[in-house]
């Protein structure tokens, strides 16, 4: 088969599509034929030497995908799974590639109602937001949520998430194009970070009172000023280092306030867990997903032997939603 291989750590320019060997599905997974992958943050830092797979997962970027099922491992018999189905799938790296086995707790359907390639747009977003979102901050209906990068494909999806379960959504994003994406998504409230303080913004929307939970991609550098913005009893989730990883924590503030910072990703955690949060996705947010209340954002769609190019797309913020690659039979300019 053919994949995207990362020559060295460092640069677009690094990444080649190659012949690569099959994979061959192990115990409990399934082998799909890719039809389309999704660009990630995970994928750049991959790219660049800082993000490794965990131990047994494929080498090549690529952390969800949509394809078909060509062939079941040892133990998947009883399934539920058969050759030709159409899925989408998390994955812990691989899905730069023609074909990838996946552990079968990781499938989920195609949504009703959404084609194979865009599918691919679901698996990370959904697991990723459901994960922290959901089941770490537990946000409830009737409070409110921060979403940083609202313009990104998590911010896309959180937004629209929050709003179908009942949250107020306050939004960041770097230009009035963005932003205005974002309300059309269900923002309640959109403020540009580039001219604007938010955590002052979020006070002034919130009567003073600060959101419940914030969702933050940055890290190190939006510290202070997300707890700034947290009210009594808020939740901060960090799932993003894009501003640094050091940062002083203010413990008195979160002591008076009786905050809780949580700091997590997807792609390490056990296949169990994983497997967890996936059949909670297929339960609560496929539904939504089907109806169209919550709906896949592509900015565009690029044949992965262009991943390169796509790279560079994501890095300069170039973008609303996910950006798609697809096998070079599949793309259509």
């Amino acid at each position: 088969m053919r994949a995207i291989v990362v020559s060295a750590p460092g640069g677009p320019e690094n990444l080649t599509w190659q012949e690569v060997p099959d994979p061959e599905p192990g115990p409990g997974e399934v082998l799909v034929e890719v039809a389309a992958t999704a660009v990630n943050r995970g994928d750049i830092s991959q790219r660049e030497g800082h993000y490794p797979p965990p131990p047994g997962a494929p080498e090549y970027l690529g952390l969800e995908c949509s394809g078909r099922i060509v062939a079941l491992g040892p133990g998947t018999e009883d399934s539920g799974h058969r050759v030709g189905d159409e899925v989408c799938a998390l994955l812990s790296g691989g899905g730069y590639a023609e074909r990838v086995a996946v552990p079968v707790g990781q499938l989920l359907p195609v949504p009703k109602g959404v084609g194979l390639v865009e599918a691919a747009a679901l698996p990370e977003v959904a697991c990723t937001v459901w994960a922290n979102v959901f089941r770490t901050a537990a946000l409830r209906e009737g409070e409110s949520l921060l979403v940083h990068g609202g313009a990104s494909g998590i911010g896309t999806f959180a937004i629209q998430a929050a709003r179908a379960f009942g949250a107020r959504v306050l939004t960041t994003a770097g230009s009035e194009a963005k932003l205005e994406r974002c309300r059309e998504l269900g923002a309640d409230v959109a403020v540009n970070y580039r001219s604007e303080d938010f955590a002052a913004r979020v006070r002034e929307e919130t009567g003073g009172r600060g959101v419940d939970v914030v969702l933050d991609i940055m890290g190190g550098s939006y510290l202070e000023a997300n707890l700034r913005s947290l009210a009594v009893g808020g939740r901060l989730v960090v799932i993003g280092l894009m501003g640094g990883r050091r940062a002083e924590l203010d413990l008195g503030r979160m002591l008076v306030k009786r905050l809780s910072v949580h700091a997590a990703t997807l792609r390490s955690r056990p296949l169990e867990e994983k497997a967890e949060i996936v059949s909670q996705v297929a339960e609560r947010v496929w539904p939504l997903v089907e109806k169209g209340t919550i709906r896949p954002v592509v900015d565009r769609v690029l044949p992965l032997s262009r991943a390169a190019e796509a790279h560079r797309v994501l890095e300069e913020s170039g973008h609303v939603g996910k950006i798609l690659l697809v096998t070079d039979e599949q793309h259509s300019p």
